[in-house]
């Protein structure tokens, strides 16, 4: 994965390079035959904007991503509200990726613009979308960009509220993206929720339960977010636990003991550095976020042991072996029913935050 940093203000400088418009058409969105891709909205493809080729093959994954996440473009907030100042934006924001960070193309999926233009961003995004299985790695959000679809909007937004055509583009480019990748509404974040930033802004971001109910509303769906518990230095349990198999699984040597001690301290600030977290040794939103991947039946591992180990805590006895067999997805399904959750057997983020509690 590529750690990202939330771009600086100089971001808006390049805002007037822009290159010649490309004469390739803005075609609307269809989906392999899909009579719900047919409801997306209008995205503009890269050879419609004008983009340069990626200075080397963009990397596609053969699965979905797991989740959306929310950004502002941190530029000024223009009133120029048309497809060409849209188009600047693509061009400039793909500069400044490939020139001032050296990446290969433009970090994110998809662009929407003050004028509520959407854009494709990084080349075989909307290929990718278009299938429904694929994901194009990126270069958004660090430790999530093999996993999460990113969307930058145009503008700032820590004192202001985007324009409402723009938050209206935004909710049917989600609802869509839910629709093709058979996401749920509250898989929608913002990139504050994974890395040290300010991004999407605070507007932006405090409009984030509302963006998942408005999603929910078209695809269907509870859109509560995972809420996380806080574990530091001194806390002990099956939390901890839980904490210290996922921090196991993602290369640290610490016994699994029940024990927040230092080195679990220094094994949270290991790993938050990794993904460019706030690094502070405490288990929070962002670890949490970070840490959790979905299990389900079939998969074998620590993260598994952390699922068993919790439903046990909540009465539901599993054994702690590290497989995802049929007894576990009893278990699971069992716990779902009961937390009124879907009972599907996959222990995504906002499952396992329930068996946290």
């Amino acid at each position: 994965m590529t750690p990202v940093n939330e771009p600086n203000p100089d971001r808006r400088s390049l805002l007037t390079a822009g290159l010649a418009l490309g004469a390739a058409a803005v075609l609307p969105l269809w989906g392999s035959g899909s009579a719900l891709a047919a409801s997306g909205p209008t995205i503009a493809d890269t050879a419609a904007w004008g983009a340069r080729p990626p200075s080397t093959p963009v990397r596609i994954l053969p699965t979905p991503p797991q989740k959306i996440i929310v950004h502002h473009t941190a530029t000024a907030n223009v009133t120029d509200y048309s497809q060409a100042q849209a188009f600047r934006l693509a061009r400039s924001m793909q500069n400044w990726a490939m020139d001032e960070r050296h990446w290969i193309d433009t970090g994110q999926h998809f662009t929407v613009s003050r004028g509520a233009h959407v854009l494709e961003g990084r080349h075989g995004s909307l290929a990718a979308l278009q299938s429904g299985t694929r994901t194009v790695e990126s270069a958004h959000c660090g430790g999530q960009n093999t996993v999460a679809i990113g969307i930058e909007n145009e503008g700032t937004y820590s004192t202001v509220d985007p324009r409402s055509e723009q938050y209206a583009a935004l909710v049917e480019l989600c609802a869509h993206l839910c629709r093709q990748y058979g996401l749920r509404a509250y898989q929608v974040y913002g990139h504050r929720d994974f890395n040290a930033t300010q991004c999407p802004g605070d507007r932006l971001y405090a409009l984030l339960p509302q963006l998942r109910r408005d999603i929910a509303a078209r695809v269907g769906g509870n859109p509560t977010a995972p809420v996380w518990p806080l574990l530091r230095t001194g806390d002990t349990g099956d939390r901890v636990r839980a904490l210290q198999h996922h921090l196991v699984r993602r290369g640290a040597a610490i016994n699994i003991d029940g024990s927040f001690g230092p080195a679990t301290e220094q094994a949270v600030r290991d790993f938050q550095a990794l993904v460019t977290a706030t690094s502070d040794g405490v288990a929070g939103n962002q670890t949490w976020h970070q840490l959790v991947a979905p299990v389900r039946q079939g998969d074998s591992g620590e993260a598994v042991k952390a699922v068993q180990l919790l439903l046990t805590a909540k009465g539901i006895p599993t054994g702690v072996d590290g497989a995802y067999g049929p007894g576990t997805q009893t278990s699971v399904t069992s716990f779902q029913n009961t937390a009124g959750l879907p009972a599907d057997g996959l222990v995504d983020a906002r499952t396992f935050s329930r068996l946290l509690g």
